[in-house]
């Protein structure tokens, strides 16, 4: 099921069978049954109004701060939520996850491993956001319109690859796609590609498990990739933007933040944290 952001809520009243009267049969009484709401209905009119007070909430706090979007594709329910889900964002670092998933497309497709030097810029372009091993493995990779083909393979829509990498446009809808991507068993990706996704994503730098992370509870696991990048001669000021995954008992979420325009990189981190929160509380996933 996907509802998005500014879903209609209709609810659907209690009917009784025809003819309401009671009819009596042979000394016995024959009373109509009155049906309401199955168990599925009564999730998806509890869904939409939790839908549409996140809905109010975000837009709320939207008008006080930069400019963000944000979405949650939940694995469990298949329930995407979205808010400003169409809109375009420069990437900066979470693009290496693109980057990470043509990587693994392209040794599966050739039926071998990852080459050690492969392994190695891998692993520095996840866990240490290393921008040197990034633009090696893209260029060696083919460039964008590798990275293009692999992201088509992958389901990605929406999503355009710009030849300096950081700056390429995506949306949070195509970024929660390509996170589902990286844990479903019909994914393009086989199990072996995606388990090394995971392992990378799940040990980043402990400096960078900002984020995605805000949301995890206590006990709960996360992945995360996050991007920042400044670009004060435009009015995408810093760029700050976070896409993860958080799973435990209950609950297995991919969520991804876009935003640009702040001052700072701490505040497009506290933005991204305080939208992140905020589908939790309304969501209750």
């Amino acid at each position: 099921m996907v509802v998005l952001g500014g879903a209609a809520l209709v609810g659907k009243g209690l009917i009784g069978s025809e003819g309401a009267a009671a009819t009596f049969l042979a000394g016995s009484t024959a009373a109509a049954s009155p049906t309401g709401p199955s168990p599925e209905e009564l999730a998806k009119i509890e869904r939409a109004k939790r839908v549409k007070a996140l809905d109010a909430a975000l837009k709320k706090y939207a008008g006080t701060v930069p400019g963000f979007a944000v979405a949650v594709l939940d694995k469990k329910t298949g329930d995407l939520y979205a808010f400003r889900g169409d809109q375009q964002f420069r990437t900066a670092s979470v693009v290496k996850v693109q980057v990470l998933a043509c990587l693994l497309l392209t040794a599966q497709d050739a039926g071998r491993k990852l080459t050690a030097d492969e392994d190695a810029k891998a692993k520095l372009m996840i866990r240490n956001s290393d921008n040197a091993a990034t633009t090696a493995l893209f260029t060696e990779l083919g460039k964008q319109s590798a990275i293009q083909a692999c992201d088509k393979r992958l389901g990605l829509r929406h999503t355009v690859v710009n030849s300096a990498w950081g700056l390429t446009q995506t949306t949070v809808t195509d970024q929660v796609k390509l996170l589902s991507q990286l844990v479903a068993a019909d994914s393009p990706i086989k199990a072996r590609g995606r388990a090394y996704a995971h392992t990378l994503m799940s040990t980043v730098n402990p400096a960078q498990r900002w984020g995605v992370p805000a949301a995890a509870r206590a006990g709960e696991e996360f992945t995360v990739k996050n991007g920042w990048l400044p670009r004060m001669s435009t009015s995408d000021l810093w760029i700050v933007n976070s896409v993860g995954r958080i799973t435990g008992d209950d609950v297995d979420v991919s969520i991804a933040v876009l935003s640009h325009g702040h001052q700072s990189q701490e505040a497009g981190e506290a933005v991204i944290e305080k939208a992140v929160k905020l589908t939790r509380s309304h969501l209750k996933y």
